[in-house]
């Protein structure tokens, strides 16, 4: 049932576990263990020659992880996954596992602060430029697109623009060069599913809304399946040509028998393997709770969310809202398009204000926590001038849509009337006289 099911109530309910085939136990195991047993000198020499799949060590594999990656893959739509100690970690690994040193990645100038900083900061001190570019105008990809290029990458949801990615747009462009478009879809996960739009490769921070409950800090990369790696050998190389760091393996040529996961693969035995940002089982556990009820819970963040964003349209401390549903025209069209089922549970607002009003509200916030995750089944809010994004320069925090008045809200499934009634205490705390000047 569950193998043909495109619903993702059931999907994250029953993809990838039925039972534990030792016990029976209908729940997930917590396989807290480094190693695991071989049958034989050829198990084993099977298991590291790939010639099947199976549990070596848990810095690589682990059953509890697996679970975990199968429900995400099945939910995302792909077809497999790799769970990771951090979604920073899943954003890097992706990308430097088709790009080295000396080439390029063109990416969406609206991204999370934190993955800015690795993009470009620590990927440029590595060697791998990272291109910005404006992703209202989806030519901009190909305009920055040369011989070195590796892959596209840009946030379904942007954290904090809230304006929707042109994913088929942009993973067209992509495909014609023989370039994966990479999306986070962290801040969309149930309303948007990027492979159906051409993305050839998926990232998540489980810690936010797969999560839910704050508890776990992980990471995770979903194979589309779909894009032809052996098709583009000179786009891309480092799935294409002999791989020193494992015997002279050739990727596209090793995964044939396991299917078309070239890239999960390498990811796997060559990233994972050397850096060891492994997910730990028992935060894999927790995440495959969290994932039980996200369908329930987007559902109830989107529409407290949209409440919230009614209500302060019309608050004399707010200059401006930011949401998916309050956009016009192109913005608007993308966002109804790829959002199904509500616009997530960001909102953005702007305090008359300024600074001073954004620090006043903050510190007035009782029942909302002040601090710097996304995606709890709590309320959240954070000033991002003066935390999250208060190490880009100047003109970084204005190409990525924070100002000093910016406030970023994280809308939980509390009653909305707690919710509106703590933000409207707050807000008479945030001085507006700054509208005037």
């Amino acid at each position: 049932m569950t193998a043909n099911s495109r619903h993702p109530e059931t999907i994250v309910l029953h993809a990838g576990h039925r039972a534990d085939p030792a016990t029976g136990a209908v729940a997930v195991p917590i396989y807290q263990t480094t190693s695991f047993q071989f049958k034989d000198t050829q198990h084993a020499q099977n298991l590291f020659a790939l010639a099947e799949l199976g549990n070596v060590y848990t810095r690589i594999m682990n059953p509890t992880n697996d679970v975990l990656e199968k429900r995400i893959a099945a939910l995302e739509g792909g077809v497999a996954a790799l769970a990771v100690s951090s979604g920073q970690a899943a954003s890097a690994f992706a990308v430097q596992n088709v790009a080295h040193a000396g080439d390029n990645v063109v990416s969406s100038t609206d991204l999370y602060g934190g993955t800015w900083n690795l993009f470009a900061n620590t990927l440029k001190d590595q060697g791998i430029e990272v291109r910005f570019v404006d992703p209202a105008d989806p030519e901009s990809f190909r305009r920055a697109t040369d011989a070195k290029t590796r892959a596209y990458y840009a946030e379904t949801l942007p954290n904090p623009k809230l304006t929707v990615f042109p994913i088929k747009e942009v993973a067209d462009i992509g495909r014609s060069f023989g370039i994966p478009l990479i999306m986070d879809n962290t801040a969309a996960p149930i309303l948007c599913r990027p492979f159906d739009h051409g993305a050839a490769i998926i990232v998540h921070s489980m810690t936010k809304w797969i999560g839910g409950h704050g508890t776990s800090i992980g990471g995770i990369i979903v194979d589309g399946g779909n894009f032809d790696w052996e098709k583009h050998a000179v786009r891309q190389p480092y799935l294409n040509q002999p791989d020193p760091s494992y015997h002279g393996a050739v990727w596209t040529q090793a995964a044939k028998p396991l299917g078309p996961i070239a890239y999960i693969i390498k990811a796997r035995v060559t990233l994972l393997r050397d850096f060891g940002s492994a997910a730990s089982p028992f935060n894999s556990f927790m995440h495959i709770q969290g994932l039980e009820t996200l369908a329930l819970r987007m559902r109830e963040h989107c529409r407290n969310a949209q409440a919230v964003v009614d209500w302060l349209a019309k608050h004399p401390a707010v200059g401006k809202v930011i949401f998916p549903s309050l956009f016009t025209g192109e913005q608007k069209r993308r966002a109804d398009y790829y959002l199904s089922g509500g616009y997530g549970g960001l909102v953005g607002m702007e305090l008359k204000g300024g600074r001073e009003a954004g620090r006043r509200f903050i510190d007035s916030l009782k029942m909302f926590y002040h601090v710097a995750n996304i995606g709890d089944a709590r309320s959240l809010a954070i000033h991002p001038a003066t935390t999250t994004h208060s190490q880009l320069s100047p003109a970084e925090l204005t190409a990525s849509g924070v100002s000093d008045g910016f406030v970023r809200l994280s809308i939980g499934i509390e009653h909305i009337d707690d919710i509106i009634a703590d933000l409207d205490q707050a807000l008479a705390a945030a001085p507006i006289r700054a509208a005037a000047q």
